[in-house]
């Protein structure tokens, strides 16, 4: 048992810090175990046991994603405990365009570690996340054009993207067959993810490619570090139905800490997976003045879907996803719309994508205007140097171009442009029953 936790320990220590202690080791035991795989939701089982619990289409939280996404891993199992830890670093220079962008060294990046057992019926899954992104780009945090959402030192945060918290989920997930087809689940923690909106982007093999943040990623996602969480729902069949209560206030500026607070916001959520290779969710959610600098409260809807397909050399996923934030006090309705895309092909190479159109009210925070309607164009490509069972270290660049009204010439430029080239660290591809 301990050096199966020492394994787990140093694979995360690894993918955080890039220190190469303990992968050889860790994937050797992986090898010698019998599971056939593992999600972020969950470690898939072999026979009967699979069509139960944990589902394998489990994604980020208690969402669900295709069962047939490719898992960057490393794995064991000691002890009756079932081992795992993977993430990723981007290590990037960004330029963001145009009289408001700027360009910064900086690294996005994050890690999870996860444990699961046998309880009573049921099964017991422990989840941990953290990022180190409050050091690697440190306030105000990742430029990037036309973002929006959360504040720095009291003002709102514009043209940035926030960094995520150290602590990103510390969570708990228990699950209960009640039948072959039939599952109840108990989810939550000090820091988890309430069942609104689709797999974060960051866990969605569709943007694992993508560095930044989606500019839409406050329409539709935002809540996946919401710091108290219950969630409990059925599985019945191909069909999820659940309902969360949660803190509905943003993390604030200390990216250390942990910032409890009533759970006085609600969601529910209805997912469905026809088949392995699609996933599609409807979600619904009030959430009690979730912004710092805005008292009021907010209705937020959410419709995803997503599609996997594994290739003969590669793979291919795509995500269609929609976002609405109504505001109460003053009727306002911000929508954002978002494609991304990912085909890995020849082993090695990846052609990625990610196209937006997004409503933007908080780009002049001291000034009272209507939404802009942006768009925001990304394109790019990934080459595999090293890839192998412990690692794949690739390198890549993309731009970005934007579509705007042509009020908003004047502070952004005609025609900015922003680019990123970046090496990108990750576990490698673990093996499973269709040859990923």
């Amino acid at each position: 048992m301990a050096r199966a936790v020492f394994c787990s320990i140093a694979a995360y220590s690894t993918v955080i810090f890039s220190t190469i202690v303990g992968p050889g080791l860790c994937l050797a035991a992986a090898q010698d175990s019998s599971m056939s795989g593992m999600h972020m939701g969950g470690m898939r089982m072999e026979g009967r046991e699979e069509s139960q619990l944990p589902s394998p289409h489990a994604g980020s939280g208690t969402g669900w994603e295709p069962a047939s996404v490719p898992e960057h891993e490393w794995m064991l199992m000691r002890g009756g405990w079932e081992l795992m830890t993977h993430g990723a670093i981007f290590a990037d220079y960004n330029q963001q365009g145009g009289p408001r962008g700027e360009g910064k060294a900086e690294s996005v990046n994050w890690g999870m570690l996860m444990e699961r057992h046998r309880l009573g019926h049921g099964t017991i899954l422990l989840r941990q996340m953290f990022s180190a992104e409050s050091l690697t780009s440190p306030h105000p945090g990742f430029p990037e054009l036309f973002q929006t959402g959360e504040t720095y030192h009291g003002e709102a945060l514009v043209d940035h993207q926030h960094p995520h918290n150290v602590f990103s989920e510390l969570s708990l997930l228990y699950t209960l067959p009640l039948s072959e087809k039939v599952s109840w689940e108990l989810y939550g923690g000090p820091a988890a993810e309430p069942a609104l909106g689709p797999v974060t982007f960051m866990h969605r093999t569709s943007a694992s490619e993508l560095p930044l943040a989606p500019l839409s990623h406050h329409l539709q996602d935002s809540t996946h570090t919401s710091f108290g969480v219950v969630t409990t729902g059925f599985v019945i069949d191909r069909v999820k139905l659940e309902a969360s209560a949660f803190n509905g206030r943003e993390p604030n500026e200390e990216r250390w800490s942990i910032q409890p607070a009533a759970l006085d916001s609600w969601s529910a959520r209805a997912s469905v997976a026809p088949a392995r290779d699609w996933t599609a969710q409807y979600s619904i959610g009030r959430l009690e003045h979730p912004e710092a600098l805005e008292a009021s409260s907010q209705w937020r809807q959410t419709a995803s879907v997503e599609y996997d397909h594994p290739l003969a050399a590669g793979n291919w996923a795509t995500s269609l996803v929609w976002g609405r934030v109504h505001k109460i006090a003053d009727g306002t309705n911000l929508n954002g719309y978002l494609l991304e895309s990912t085909l890995n092909f020849l082993r090695r190479d990846y052609a990625f994508t990610r196209l937006e159109l997004v409503d933007k009210d908080e780009l002049f925070p001291q000034a009272a205007h209507p939404a802009y309607r942006i768009g925001g164009y990304t394109f790019g490509g990934v080459r595999d140097l090293a890839q192998n069972h412990a690692w794949q270290v690739g390198l890549g660049a993309d731009v970005t171009v934007y579509s705007k009204p042509a009020t908003l010439d004047g502070p952004y430029g005609n025609y900015p442009v922003s680019v990123q080239v970046f090496l990108r660290v990750r576990p490698g591809l673990h093996a499973n029953e269709h040859g990923h």
